[in-house]
């Protein structure tokens, strides 16, 4: 019979004794969630609190009564925005349209028999276009030309601050990694070809219930339902196949770059409460290729410029889930879930127990 070593020597040590204990663990996600909490305080009021102006792409039509004048007010425009407009020559104003409903110019800015006209895209970003708005007529004022200001693609009533996209986008976004978590901790025996497939489940049924609710139930947005369901459908698989792929080469600690990448980068970056060119120019670039940024981007198209449609955002998203499948396919021995290792564990033969005749 063995007896308990008392030697002090022999005993584990403070730390030894640390880190066996579930301390260890709960301190560290102590450390961890604290740092999430000031990173993503930090980081939607880096993108969000001061919106700023760099680059107003802006289609010109014409010059606002002369090339004097025009320079003048372009000049103007750039001071009291602290930004430059990117300016794109268009040889007729259909050209210049046919360029916002593309969403390549925020602003078309053409002449009139006796001033200028701004014309401005609700849709394509309204912080922009409330900017442009307020801008526009004062600098107008200062150099003795009276400009018009109309949005031609206005957002819809139900939608005037333009944040409703982003709201969707959000739900599916986090709803997607989400269901992810909860197929590991509730579904943990599913194998990777039933983990794909309840992902792609869960997917369907969420975002159809995100645009039911929105759409038929509030009526805040008048979608193009097939479209914008698939979608959110996409963008909700992604993301819950990017957590699965984090959680194959991470384990437990999957939710950190999770978490880090589609929430704290990828939804302030993404355009959909903050347009683009107000964005510090880092995320501006980053967004348009990350999940969240992809999803708004392809609903904005779907909603507000039907027929403009882009392949851009969807390949985007196609990319991050084939990646994110294949990675978690290629390795997913590694996957924390799963029931056939340990059907295999069940299923070979143990060492005899004591005093038990050898099988034949």
């Amino acid at each position: 019979m063995e007896t308990e070593d008392r030697n002090p020597e022999n005993r584990p040590g403070p730390w030894e004794r640390f880190r066996r204990s579930p301390f260890l663990p709960a301190t560290v996600l102590a450390l961890i969630i604290a740092a999430a909490a000031g990173l993503f305080a930090g980081s939607y009021t880096y993108a969000m609190a001061n919106p700023t102006p760099h680059r107003i792409p802006t289609a010109v039509t014409g010059v606002p009564t002369s090339e004097v004048k025009r320079v003048e007010f372009v000049q103007g425009m750039e001071r009291a925005l602290d930004a430059s407009l990117e300016l794109h020559h268009y040889d007729t104003y259909a050209e210049a349209r046919r360029a916002v409903e593309e969403q390549k110019v925020y602003a078309i800015l053409r002449t009139r028999p006796h001033g200028a006209a701004l014309d401005v895209s609700g849709a394509s970003g309204a912080t922009v276009a409330q900017l442009l708005s307020e801008t526009a007529p004062k600098v107008g004022d200062k150099i003795g030309v009276r400009v018009a200001v109309t949005d031609v693609n206005p957002l819809q009533e139900g939608d005037p601050r333009g944040l409703a996209l982003f709201y969707i986008t959000l739900a599916a976004v986090i709803l997607g990694f989400v269901g992810a978590i909860q197929l590991s901790v509730h579904a943990r025996s599913l194998n990777p070809a039933e983990r794909v497939a309840f992902t792609v489940v869960y997917s369907v049924l969420g975002s159809f219930a995100i645009a039911a609710v929105v759409d038929w139930g509030l009526g805040a947005l008048h979608l193009p339902f097939g479209e914008s369901w698939f979608i959110l459908g996409l963008t909700m698989f992604t993301t819950g196949m990017v957590f699965t792929m984090f959680n194959t080469l991470f384990g437990r600690w999957a939710m950190i770059p999770t978490w880090g990448l589609m929430v704290l980068l990828g939804n302030p970056s993404s355009g959909g409460a903050v347009s683009w060119p107000l964005l510090p120019s880092p995320l501006g670039e980053i967004g348009r290729w990350l999940p969240p940024g992809a999803s708004v981007n392809a609903q904005h198209a779907a909603v507000y410029f039907r027929g403009h449609q882009q392949l851009f955002p969807f390949a985007v998203l196609a990319v991050w889930a084939a990646v994110s499948t294949a990675v978690f396919w290629i390795w997913r021995h590694r996957h924390p879930g799963g029931r056939e290792l340990g059907d295999r564990l069940v299923e070979r033969p143990g060492p005899p127990e004591a005093g038990a005749a050898p099988s034949a």
